[in-house]
């Protein structure tokens, strides 16, 4: 720890901040080793800070977070990984495990590797297996296959409810903060339902499907191709959860232990992708229940 402690509490605050920002953009790899950092100097409650969700101004925020963190004697490899990650963020991509792998940290004294441990800590000695190991989000805590089912039927009755009565005027209305309209969380919710029965699809057909990263935030606001009216897009993403109920539904148990690739995550099985999507859907109701008082 620096002299300065006062240094110190500001940038271990910023960084649970920015984690918290880069995880609302999607950029979840890059939140995991923010993350890690923060945790490796010291675990501390903290408030959000207003971190921005502009591209250039979130990637130069990551950037301010390195050039603190040099002055801390983290983990170089960490750095490293963490200026990829904003590199692929600038460039308006998701970065890929390839160049943000999970960051292990030990649980004792802090030491951090983006390699799973088989050693002990050089450190501390702590065994390898005491290590965390800091995923993309808590998502990827897998729920039991009817869990992942009650929640993916139970969503779109909620936002049903939350929708009904509004003109597409309400819909398509932006709030104060230049954020999206219920049309955007709407558009948001039926594209993510489209990757998730896609590749329900290529785990029903495939041994070890290849898992493209999809960057499904970029598309809430691309009116290009969208229906014409709230209630369309919010009939379309029910018709097709629906459709992949069904299918998950057929299973045997041991078809959610079915194996992929991730892009961006790494090996994953269909339970941790349903899981994904299933625990996503409801951080966005928040989102049209604002809009709606």
């Amino acid at each position: 720890m620096p002299t300065d402690k006062t240094q110190w509490t500001d940038t271990l605050i910023h960084l649970f901040a920015l984690a918290s920002r880069l995880e609302g953009e999607g950029q979840y790899n890059l939140a995991k080793l923010t993350r890690a950092a923060a945790d490796s100097l010291c675990r501390r409650e903290t408030h959000p800070l207003d971190i921005p969700s502009d591209t250039d101004k979130l990637t130069a925020q990551v950037q301010q977070a390195i050039e603190a963190l040099s002055h801390l004697n983290v983990n170089a490899d960490l750095l490293s990984a963490m200026t990829r990650g904003a590199e692929f963020m600038a460039q308006g991509k998701l970065s890929p495990i390839t160049a943000t792998p999970h960051p292990y940290v030990c649980r004792g004294c802090g030491y951090v590797t983006l390699s799973p441990p088989v050693e002990p800590c050089p450190t501390c000695g702590a065994f390898a297996e005491t290590f965390q190991r800091f995923m993309p989000n808590y998502w990827f805590d897998a729920l039991q296959p009817e869990a992942a089912l009650e929640c993916l039927r139970q969503t779109p009755l909620a936002v049903e409810k939350l929708i009904v009565g509004l003109s597409d005027e309400a819909m398509n209305q932006s709030p104060s903060d230049g954020g999206w309209a219920i049309r955007n969380t709407l558009s948001h919710l039926r594209d993510a339902q489209g990757v998730l029965d896609f590749r329900v699809d290529l785990f029903i057909k495939e041994a070890h499907p290849i898992l493209e990263s999809k960057a499904v935030f970029a598309w809430a606001k691309n009116e290009a191709e969208r229906p014409p009216s709230g209630r369309d897009i919010f009939e379309t993403y029910r018709v097709s959860r629906a459709e992949t109920l069904r299918k998950l539904e057929s299973f045997a148990p041991s078809d959610w232990e079915r194996v992929g690739e991730h892009e961006e995550f790494g090996t994953v099985t269909l339970r941790q992708q349903v899981s994904y999507f299933a625990a996503h859907e409801p951080t966005h109701l928040s989102q049209i229940r604002a809009l709606t008082r």
